[in-house]
């Protein structure tokens, strides 16, 4: 089979990890408008350092009010930021070691409007935590490459998947998509989806790993395509995966994108499936990836 070069990077809809590869023009990118779905989706080490970096702002500014209104904090060091800003720290979370207080009206006011804000900052970033640890994620693995490959005397697509978690997936089903770009007869671009028949696209209990497969018959959208045709295409074989986690009792899901240079034909999966000299099954999840060519 002749290897084709694209110099090209490849454009895919879908990243390996599932995330969305599509530049948004003409509408707004502005997060305010869904503060409370952007928190949620943020990397965890994005949130932490974020609410950091506010926790640390907010007491900043209050310490600098309280500088405003003179030597307004008892036992503190007139005109000392330090001393004001943990004053503040210490107002802000409601811990009130008695060393610091205010004395002055004005520092009284500013301790009511930083108790209140305090309380409904704390309100809002334990709900936040909560949400974002309650979110139900799916520990799903799917293989780097797809194969295509005689079954049953049909060439078939397939691609393993495999569930990391040690519980059950109930009721998973699994959904492919192939994504090509056509011209119509009028000379408009598209770029068109279509649905694949599967040999089996659900299972009442998902476990350890399912070889996904489709057969390449005359009903198939990849029926006579050929590894130039997908790169000259752009295909994408898009794939998504829900079921129900036992453990948390939610719907859980997953994606994954194959494109044309991680497609290899007339390949096969190796074999992880053996047994032990007990005859209990075992899999080796270190060659769940790897092909071989067809012998």
């Amino acid at each position: 089979m002749k290897k084709v070069v694209r110099k090209t990077p490849v454009p895919r809809m879908i990243n390996p990890e599932g995330g969305f590869n599509v530049v948004r023009k003409g509408i707004s990118n502005s997060h305010w408008g869904d503060l409370y779905h952007w928190l949620l989706s943020l990397a965890w080490p994005q949130f932490i350092a974020l609410v950091s970096l506010g926790y640390l702002v907010i007491n900043a500014l209050f310490a600098l009010a309280y500088l405003a209104g003179g030597n307004g904090i008892e036992n503190a060091r007139p005109g000392s930021f330090l001393d004001a800003f943990f004053f503040s720290v210490q107002t802000m979370a409601s811990i009130g070691y008695g060393a610091m207080f205010p004395k002055t009206t004005y520092a009284h006011v500013l301790v009511t409007i930083e108790s209140l804000i305090g309380l409904m900052g704390l309100a809002v970033g334990t709900g936040l935590m909560f949400a974002r640890f309650s979110l139900p994620k799916a520990r799903v693995t799917f293989s780097r490459v797809a194969v295509i490959a005689p079954y049953n005397g049909l060439p078939t697509l397939m691609f393993r998947v495999a569930n990391e978690r040690q519980n059950w997936i109930l009721e998973a089903q699994i959904r492919v998509t192939v994504v090509r770009n056509e011209i119509t007869a009028e000379g408009d671009f598209m770029r068109r989806f279509y649905d694949v028949q599967l040999l089996r696209s659900q299972t009442p209990l998902f476990a350890l790993t399912w070889t996904v497969m489709h057969s390449i018959d005359e009903n198939s959208p990849l029926y006579g395509v050929t590894p130039e045709d997908m790169i000259e295409e752009e295909m994408e074989v898009v794939v998504t995966l829900t079921g129900l986690d036992e453990t948390v009792s939610q719907i859980i899901h997953a994606r994954h994108s194959f494109i044309a240079g991680e497609i290899f034909w007339n390949m096969r999966f190796v074999d992880i499936l053996s047994k032990t000299r007990e005859g209990r099954r075992t899999i080796d999840y270190s060659r769940f990836h790897d092909v071989i060519p067809i012998e």
